[in-house]
Formats: structure tokens, C-alpha cells, sequence
């Protein structure tokens, strides 16, 4: 037999033989990359999906928080790594926002980024400084009206869910309140417990121990319904605003091109770690709802999100950046 009708025969044996990737991933330490600062519900959600992942792997889930530029900072990072399942981001509504929040972002969600898996979703919460004389919602939005431009809102940074939150009410209430954006929500957070600013919209689960502790004052969610982990707080709609909706969510992705199989093995290993007891319940019971499901219900989901946003965007004529 010829040298070459021989590699014929023997090659595809050997592709055959070989492992595929996902079989033998990982061999080393994982990053997944938070776009935010630490301590904020991106980040609570990485380290506690990490944490599971690392017993199932037996190697380590390294967190690293790469905040700035609205998420482009770390976004932007896992999108030029090498896309070998080693670099994932813990992405989320931001990185549909940018897509028309920014004149020239510097990645393509949809072009650049491979859906692994929808984690959880949220709701954002409108809370006060305790020093702001408002109990309600109806008298937050009296206050503003009567102080046009002098009321403050913090968020998370530019492009998140929490900032289009804010820009949603406004457009809502016909109210003018100014916005605020912060490199993550413990910092938003940290200033608006402080009294530097009066309002801030954010997830419940950042949020939830200067609730308790009666740091801030929540006024209303923008879930469709009452969450378990603040029963008490009122829907928007409840509250006297009726179709205002404003949710959170965070997934995993990773780089375009990495193998199929690697994100098969992270999506049904996640998937699994969502739907365990102890995690479901310690998600539920800190305001967030765990999601999972393949990396096409993903992909659909954040497709949708990118078209929503950008009506918002359009909508309350934020400037672009």
C-alpha cells in the first residue's frame, strides 16, 4: 500500500481514538471573569457556582473581578482569550445593553461570545437612605417631581440592568433623577448606605443585609411578583406603577470558538449544580431564581434581551457612548 493511501486508512482511526476535549476538561485551574467589583450579585453568583464546580472538577474555579467601561474591561478579556474553556465570563443584561448602549462596542455579544448556561435571574429593587422622607413609591416620585434633577441613583456602572432600571423609571414617571454609575454594586452600595446618595437600584442578593440591618429602605421590585427573600416589598405594579419591569440575570459564556464539547460538559455540570437542593434553596432564599437549561435557551434568551434593551435605550433617549 502507498505512504498515502495508507495515512488514508490510518488517520480517521486515529481521530477516533483520540479523546474528545470536553472528556478530559479541565486539566488545570479554571478563570471566570466577573466584570464587576466584588461583593456585588455578579460576583456572589460566580463564587457560589465556582465553588460547585470545583468539587465536581477537582480543580480550582479561580473568581477575578475585572471591573470598568460598563463590563467592556472583562468582557473584552475573555472575549481575546485563547477559547480553550479556560477563560469564562459570568456575563450578564449589561452585555446585551452595550450592544446599543455603545456607538462602537468593543466586542459583539451574539458575534464574539458562546452561551454555556443561564444561571439565575433577579429583580432589581428600588431601595432609599433611610434619611430620604419617603415610605413609599408614590411619595419617592412626588419628591422627585417636586425636586427635578436633585434626586441621585446609584448603580453598578454604565449599561447594566440596574442603570437601565433607573432610565426605565424615569421614562415611567416622568420623573428627572441623575444617575450615578459605580465600578460594581459594593461600592454603589457602600455610598448609598452612606448617605452620598439617596437612591440605588439593585439585585436582592447585595442587597439584603443593609435591608435587615435597615441601612436602606426598599421601596419596590421589578419582578412580576413578590420574592420569597423580601416578602414584604411590593411589585412596581403593586406599588402604583403599573408595567414596570426590571430584571437581572447572569450566565456563563466563554469564547466563540471554543469546542462544542467543552461547553456541553460546563453546561450539563452547571445545570446539575442549579437544580441540587441546597443551592436551589440558598439561591431562592437570597432573591435570585436558578435557570439552567441548554446553551440554545441561552443564546435565544440573550437575543431577546439585546432587542428589549435597546428599545429601552431608544425609549428613555439615553446617551450613547
Amino acid at each position: 500500500m502507498k505512504p498515502c493511501n495508507l495515512l488514508l486508512v490510518v488517520l480517521p482511526a486515529l481521530l477516533l481514538a483520540l479523546p474528545a476535549a470536553g472528556q478530559n476538561y479541565p486539566t488545570k485551574p479554571v478563570r471566570v471573569i466577573v466584570p464587576y467589583a466584588a461583593g456585588g450579585n455578579t460576583d456572589i453568583t460566580a463564587r457560589a457556582v465556582g465553588s460547585k464546580l470545583s468539587e465536581i472538577f477537582g480543580q480550582q474555579i479561580v473568581v477575578e473581578n475585572r471591573p470598568g467601561a460598563g463590563t467592556n474591561i472583562g468582557t473584552e478579556l475573555v472575549v481575546r482569550a485563547p477559547a480553550d474553556g479556560y477563560t469564562l465570563l459570568m456575563g450578564g443584561a449589561a452585555n446585551a445593553v452595550n450592544m446599543s448602549l455603545f456607538k462602537k462596542p468593543p466586542y459583539n455579544t451574539q458575534r464574539d461570545l458562546a452561551p454555556v448556561v443561564w444561571c439565575v435571574q433577579g429583580a432589581n429593587v428600588l431601595s432609599v437612605h433611610p434619611s430620604l422622607p419617603v415610605q413609599n413609591l408614590r411619595q419617592l416620585i412626588a419628591l422627585a417631581k417636586a425636586r427635578p434633577g436633585q434626586l441621585n441613583f446609584a448603580s453598578s456602572g454604565i449599561g447594566g440592568s440596574n442603570h437601565m432600571a433607573g432610565e426605565l423609571l424615569k421614562v415611567m414617571a416622568h420623573i428627572d433623577i441623575v444617575h450615578i454609575p459605580y465600578k460594581g454594586n459594593s461600592p454603589a452600595l457602600a455610598d448609598t448606605v452612606g448617605g452620598h446618595v439617596e437612591m440605588i437600584f439593585s439585585g436582592v442578593p447585595a442587597l439584603l443585609p443593609h435591608l435587615k440591618s435597615g441601612r436602606l429602605r426598599a421601596i419596590a421590585i421589578g419582578s412580576l411578583k413578590r420574592f420569597v427573600a423580601i416578602p414584604n416589598v411590593p411589585t412596581f405594579d403593586e406599588a402604583g406603577l403599573p408595567g414596570y419591569q426590571s430584571t437581572n440575570w447572569f450566565g456563563l459564556m466563554a469564547p466563540i470558538k471554543t469546542p462544542h464539547d467543552i461547553i456541553a460538559r460546563l453546561n450539563s455540570e452547571v445545570d446539575k449544580i442549579l437544580a441540587s437542593p441546597d443551592l436551589k434553596k440558598r439561591f431562592l432564599n437570597s432573591g435570585l431564581e436558578p435557570r439552567g437549561g441548554s446553551p440554545q435557551v441561552f443564546a435565544e434568551f440573550i437575543q431577546e434581551e439585546i432587542k428589549k434593551y435597546a428599545s429601552v435605550v431608544k425609549l428613555a433617549k439615553v446617551r450613547q457612548f
